[in-house]
């Protein structure tokens, strides 16, 4: 079993998504393992977006994640990060299949309702980020063992 890092962002928050993110991937039959609603920090965004520092969407990138709530979640299931991306979708919703979640609800590349780890490393990284050990709770349900 894997585990992948989810984030609803502030577009998929404000315009009340949550509940449609959560599930989808519910019924795909993937396992909420964690979850929170929080602010994002601007050192916590800088720490997530490293890689995009120096970019010319960096400081609009930070301005906006941390600009309303976002919803943090840790999911587990078999190949669970190629799941999620593929439920996700691609980066820009006008580019995403229908039935995606960005291809569903995304208005534009900068407001594309989630972000989804793109790679074990990165859901890893992403998950210590803004999970401890002890908020990742482990358990079994019952309908797994179809899977």
């Amino acid at each position: 079993m894997e585990q992948t890092f989810v984030m609803v962002k502030p577009d998929g928050t404000n315009r009340r998504l949550i509940g449609n993110v959560i599930s989808r991937l519910e019924m795909k039959g993937l396992k909420l393992v964690g979850i929170k609603i929080m602010w994002v920090s601007r050192d916590l965004a800088e720490k997530h977006y490293a890689e995009h520092k120096g970019k010319g969407f960096y400081d609009s990138l930070i301005d906006y994640i941390t600009s309303s709530p976002v919803v943090a979640m840790v999911w587990e299931g078999k190949s669970a990060v190629k799941v999620v991306r593929n439920l996700v979708g691609k980066t820009d919703p006008v580019e995403a299949s229908p039935g995606t979640i960005r291809g569903d609800y995304g208005l534009d590349v900068g407001k594309n309702i989630v972000h989804a780890s793109d790679s074990l490393e990165s859901a890893e990284r992403e998950i210590s980020l803004y999970f401890n050990k002890e908020e990742i709770i482990s358990w079994n349900i019952l309908d797994h063992s179809f899977f």
